[in-house]
């Protein structure tokens, strides 16, 4: 046990006294980030608890994936050009950009007449969200010493508990009290709030070394990952079109034609290695993905589970969603205490456990237990992504080329986004596949968990491509 102990004790991070994230020169900064993932926290909750309430409104249950995946999808876009932006002019312009998105797909949205329209805001509220995290994640890493970066993403977890204790209860309240319009609507003046905290406190920040180089052969560049990208966006939703076709020659013609669009796109679009788990930034990249594949790519469908059972209701997948919240924030701060000692390694490995128990918990929910069981059974989940989702974002921040963080945090956001991208839309197709073969609702989502229960599985592999310490605290506390 002592030849642990020892090296653990000395990667841990070390910072001067009064050098924390609320000292004054940071305290904006901090404040303006995690009101930023307030933001982000609420409309997650509060949309994905209303939207079962959406589907009987607006039918199109086929589309329901879509909400989700097509969001995620748009996400795509905006976090690749959001990479460039910020390695060159710095955060302050794509964030802005990016808030402003996100409030006209919050407005289409809720004036929504019918899931098309509904699925349409969702992408342009997706591009902009795409800006959001990628900009917020180089800030971290230009605004904050390596000592301090897990505690700042154990703060960003913490921003979810007030959103998670409330957010799905007062989502509850506004769609019974109004309509579910509103839920959509309300969460305007937030996006102005944070906008309001963060967007100066980001302008301080410098954008990183490759501002200055504006030769044409970066241009070029930056022209050529553009491009990719919108051939993985337009591959990926050919693909996922193809899932929710519901004929089989459909099927198979869209996919023919998705799969060579997206796969080199996006083999060029993330560090060279990803695809083979090569340590260091490849395979942190990777694990990301494939991790918020195993989690999100299902907790779309943790409302419906919770609404569609016995003795279900809006209430009940409220708080499903809520309990999963808080618990993914005790996870979080535990990791933040342990992640020096164990390593990404570990903690990954047992979250990818977590979540393979969490949702298959929720496939014996849908199928066989009252709705309450959703409660317990993703809560479980809640943990493992508390211990596992902050170890790879500090981990990626630690792997980066000096000023190159934005191009590192784009790529660890687009592995994010598309993983619960093909999670989600994975999951919708299963789901409209027992829709249209007249399969109770509760047999799709189960169906859905199991793909979940894959992916975890998965995961847990490839966690041991991961480093076993977190890269730069070592050298910070020399």
């Amino acid at each position: 046990m002592t030849e642990l102990v020892e090296p653990a004790e000395a990667s841990a991070p070390v910072r001067p006294p009064g050098d924390g994230l609320w000292a004054p020169h940071r305290r904006r900064l901090t404040v303006g980030l995690v009101m930023t993932i307030t933001l982000v926290a609420f409309e997650s909750l509060a949309i994905a608890t209303v939207m079962p309430t959406v589907e009987d409104d607006l039918g199109g249950r086929a589309l329901y994936g879509w909400v989700f995946s097509g969001f995620f999808l748009a996400s795509l876009a905006g976090i690749v050009v959001t990479g460039i932006l910020t390695d060159r002019r710095g955060p302050m312009l794509p964030f802005g950009a990016g808030l402003a998105l996100f409030s006209v797909g919050l407005v289409v949205g809720g004036l929504a007449p019918s899931m098309p329209i509904l699925v349409a805001a969702r992408l342009a509220q997706g591009f902009g969200a795409g800006a959001i995290p990628a900009s917020a994640y180089a800030s971290v890493a230009r605004g904050y010493p390596p000592a301090l970066r897990p505690r700042v993403f154990a703060v960003f977890s913490t921003a979810w508990v007030i959103p998670g204790i409330t957010g799905p209860s007062i989502a509850s309240f506004v769609e019974g009290a109004a309509s579910w319009h509103w839920v959509f609507l309300g969460l305007l003046p937030l996006v102005g709030v944070a906008g309001i905290i963060a967007v100066p406190a980001l302008g301080r920040l410098a954008a990183g070394e490759a501002r200055a180089v504006t030769d044409a052969a970066t241009r070029r560049a930056d022209r050529t990952r553009l491009a990719r990208v919108a051939m993985l966006v337009a591959g990926v939703g050919l693909v996922l079109a193809g899932g929710t076709a519901g004929r089989p020659v459909a099927t198979l013609v869209l996919v023919a034609l998705g799969l060579p669009l997206a796969v080199p796109a996006f083999v060029h679009l993330v560090p060279v290695g990803t695809t083979r788990l090569r340590p260091g930034l490849p395979a942190i990249v990777a694990v990301r993905g494939i991790l918020t594949w195993a989690f999100f790519g299902v907790d779309a469908y943790v409302s419906l589970t919770a609404t569609e059972g016995p003795g279900g209701s809006t209430w009940l997948a409220g708080l499903a969603l809520s309990v999963t919240a808080v618990l993914w924030t005790a996870g979080s701060w535990w990791q933040e205490r342990m992640v020096g000692r164990l390593g990404p390694r570990r903690l990954d490995r047992a979250a990818f456990a977590l979540i393979a128990t969490g949702s298959t918990g929720m496939l014996v929910a849908a199928l066989w237990l009252p709705a309450w069981a959703t409660v317990p059974a993703w809560g479980v989940a809640g943990i493992g992504m508390g211990l596992g989702y902050a170890p790879l974002s500090v981990s990626a921040l630690g792997s980066a080329e000096p000023g190159r963080e934005g191009q590192a945090t784009a790529s660890l956001q687009l592995c994010d986004t598309l993983g619960v991208s093909l999670g989600t839309g994975a999951g919708g197709a299963l789901i409209a596949l027992a829709d249209s073969r007249g399969w109770a609702a509760s047999t799709g989502v189960a169906l859905a968990f199991a793909l979940g229960i894959a992916a975890a599985l998965a995961g847990l592999v490839a966690a041991g491509r991961l480093p076993a310490s977190v890269p730069g605290l070592e050298v910070d506390a020399g």
